[in-house]
């Protein structure tokens, strides 16, 4: 049963009329329904109706508007987000009721009393520490003076605030948030992807005998906006983080948002390597003069080079994301062939290097800087360090918990201690 069939019914038990929401809207909501925006937007206008409903059944307030408002700042996209912010928006605002109450048994909504209400909301908040959710306390303070005539009483207007949070809570609790995960992997599929076709593209240039700087130094451009992408790409991991919190739905969260969170890093290293590649292939074509970019024996094999780092960073990828998916077999497969081959034509590249730089010793720094990053890019996709990194955040996850509840883990039975390392 979908939410509105719910609201329907309950609106049907109790005698409210409630108009047909229109199939297109719904699905719309089906269509796009991955979407963390979409899903926030819907999941919110649900538990606000409820809360809603809720308060015109369990009180005699006319227009109980608080308990929604409540609800819309209580709920979350992910559990975690609604367990741990939750509480503080309910203090938020409860403190904001209040203090509203105060000022409404004394003065009535003018210029100074609402001046002076959200300065002392503003200090309140400080006070009762709710830290970023500071201004809600003046919100709600604000919004209650305003409606003073509606809610008679103080109290009314605090059990409108409990009724909002109680179903806000609930309503992530019962219907349970989706995880994340997918998205999150699909975003670090697509940076792979721009990563790759930058390289290859860096490739293709390279054999190019009368390449203008300005392209090269647009490649250049292009590389240094990977660190956006990878800022997006961040924000995408820590809301798929939040979303295995608290989450019956995921077995092993814990692995889960370390295979995410770690290759994330790798990536978004070999996006800083790949910037300083392209630095020195635009310092080589503006100081070439009427020479080639590269020579005729270098180009071909510094091409290669690149895209094979093409497909390991795209099989590394994959490999992420495989974990996730339980395909990481296959996927390990490749990435060891795509290192294997970037490896053999990094070898044949140094040696045509070394005879070039012999000949022409004229741009040695920028060739030894070149092959330096193919080899720092090799060794960040090397799969035993990978492992090793993840075997390091486990232990440090141990340690962590460890010194947290010290004593709490030493009455943990031992099967309790293997699930929380796991999960």
């Amino acid at each position: 049963m979908t939410s509105f069939s719910l609201i329907r019914a309950f609106c049907s038990e109790r005698g409210i009329g409630v108009p047909d929401v229109p199939e297109q809207i719904i699905d719309l909501a089906k269509k796009r329904g991955r979407e963390p925006i979409v899903v926030q937007t819907l999941r919110s206008s649900v538990a606000a109706t409820f809360a809603y409903l809720a308060a015109l059944w369990l009180t005699d307030v006319t227009a109980p508007l608080l308990a929604p408002l409540t609800a819309l700042l209580v709920v979350q996209v992910t559990l975690f987000a609604t367990l741990t912010t939750g509480v503080r928006r309910v203090v938020a605002v409860v403190a904001g009721v209040l203090v509203s109450a105060g000022f409404s048994s004394v003065v009535g909504l003018t210029w100074y009393s609402l001046g002076l209400l959200i300065l002392t909301s503003l200090v309140v908040g400080h006070l009762i520490r709710v830290d970023e959710f500071v201004p809600e306390v003046a919100i709600s303070g604000m919004l209650v003076l305003g409606v003073t005539q509606i809610a008679e009483t103080a109290l009314d207007r605090v059990v409108e605030t409990i009724i909002g949070a109680v179903v806000g809570l609930l309503f992530n609790i019962i219907f349970v948030p989706p995880v994340w995960v997918g998205s999150a992997s699909e975003d670090i599929e697509q940076q792979a992807h721009r990563m790759r076709t930058l390289l290859v593209q860096l490739g293709e240039e390279a054999e190019e005998e009368r390449l203008p700087v300005q392209r090269v130094a647009q490649k250049l451009e292009r590389a240094r906006e990977l660190d956006q992408d990878i800022a997006r790409v961040d924000a995408s991991i820590i809301q798929a983080e939040e979303s295995l919190r608290f989450n019956p739905r995921v077995k092993e969260p814990l692995m889960t948002r370390l295979v995410l969170r770690t290759g994330l890093d790798t990536l978004e290293v070999c996006a800083v390597i790949l910037r300083t590649m392209s630095r020195s292939l635009t310092d080589l074509a503006a100081r070439r003069g009427d020479e080639p970019l590269l020579a005729t024996d270098v180009a071909p094999a510094l091409r290669e080079v690149f895209a094979n780092l093409a497909g390991a960073v795209d099989s590394f990828a994959t490999l992420i994301t495989s974990q996730v998916s339980a395909q990481a077999d296959e996927a390990e497969s490749f990435l060891a062939i795509e290192l294997d081959a970037a490896r053999t034509s990094r070898e044949h590249i140094a040696k045509i290097l070394l005879g070039t730089v012999q000949e022409h010793p004229r741009h040695w720094q920028l060739y030894g800087s070149l092959l330096a990053d193919v080899d720092r890019m090799l060794d960040e996709l090397d799969m035993e360090k990978r492992s090793l990194r993840l075997a390091e955040e486990l232990d440090r996850y141990s340690r962590e918990q460890h010194a947290r509840f010290p004593r709490l883990r030493r009455y943990q039975p031992r099967w309790l201690r293997k699930r929380r390392t796991a999960g």
